[in-house]
């Protein structure tokens, strides 16, 4: 790596401390519908007007960080709603776009632009993100990921992100899959952050630890976290994660309400001044960049703005 690419990661997250709230929760409370298969990503096509007034609302809330609408987007994904590859690999790069676009409209503001990766268990929308235990091989593992990190890293212009944001990631071997993928772009910067059921392990059950320790050593990444997790188990995690990297730690867990499979609905509340305060203590426990995943919305950003660290 040349000493310009170092410079250029080690200055990515220079006055960054706030990322967005939860995308598919906010664009629910704009009229979006999401219950296809391919999730938030039908409004990208449907509706991008509303794409970018989620991104507007956390913006102005104070994150000086933001994922683009692509989390569930990906060519199988695509294929099994009966929808052409080609139609998938322009919504990552218009997800993009109107990400900028929404970036532009705070010149005041320096905004680093992630584009939302997830996991193969998302594109099953079936909750397999939560365990990992998928039915397929290591190498279509890879090439599910490849697919959509070669769209990215042939993009230019207003289609460019700063960074890949590998997220709900549930296992090592996903890691590892997506470390194989990525080898090709050495020059491609990326964080990985893990989903985790308890204060030490990830979904599938490796060690957090262990998760970030193999991430921390791929020349793309940039930093290390945690999302879709309780609040109660983050400040245990970031311990985890500066046990086992150097790195900038990224967190943004759920709002704390759980979901409830059976009757289909959220339960419980969350109170966005809470969550402002459990954010500080994120910020003096080592976490560098704080936001919200599930059930997050701008009150509970502007809380996290509020709640920062210096």
């Amino acid at each position: 790596m040349s000493a310009k690419s170092t410079t250029t990661r080690a200055s990515t997250f220079q006055g960054i401390h706030v990322l967005d709230g939860g995308f598919a929760t906010e664009l629910e409370y704009q009229g979006a519908k999401i219950y296809g298969p391919l999730w938030s990503a039908h409004v990208l096509q449907d509706a991008p007007e509303k794409i970018l007034a989620v991104h507007r609302v956390y913006l102005a809330a104070g994150a000086n960080c933001i994922l683009t609408s692509s989390y569930q987007v990906s060519r199988m994904g695509y294929q099994e709603a009966g929808l052409p590859v080609a139609q998938a690999d322009a919504a990552l790069l218009r997800a993009v776009e109107l990400a900028r676009q929404a970036a532009a409209e705070f010149p005041e503001r320096r905004v680093v632009i992630a584009a939302s990766l997830g996991p193969y268990g998302a594109m099953l929308h079936n909750g397999a993100e939560y365990h990992g235990n998928y039915c397929i091989n290591f190498e279509e593992l890879v090439q599910f990921h490849r697919e959509r990190i070669e769209i990215f890293a042939a993009a230019k212009g207003t289609q460019r992100v700063d960074l890949l944001a590998f997220e709900t990631l549930p296992s090592l071997e996903e890691a590892k899959a997506i470390a194989e993928a990525l080898s090709p772009w050495p020059e491609l910067s990326a964080w990985f952050t893990f989903t985790c059921p308890d204060e030490e392990n990830v979904a599938h059950g490796e060690s957090l630890r262990d998760c970030a320790t193999f991430v921390s050593t791929l020349p793309q990444t940039v930093a290390v976290g945690v999302n879709c997790t309780h609040p109660s188990l983050i400040a245990s995690l970031i311990c985890e994660l500066k046990a086992a990297s150097n790195l900038p730690i990224v967190v943004y867990p759920n709002s704390g309400e759980h979901w409830d499979a059976t009757a289909r609905c959220w339960t419980g509340t969350s109170d966005p001044e809470e969550y402002g305060e459990l954010a500080r203590r994120w910020f003096l426990a080592g976490a560098q960049i704080v936001g919200g995943c599930c059930r997050t919305r701008p009150a509970h950003i502007k809380a996290v703005a509020a709640a920062q660290i210096a």
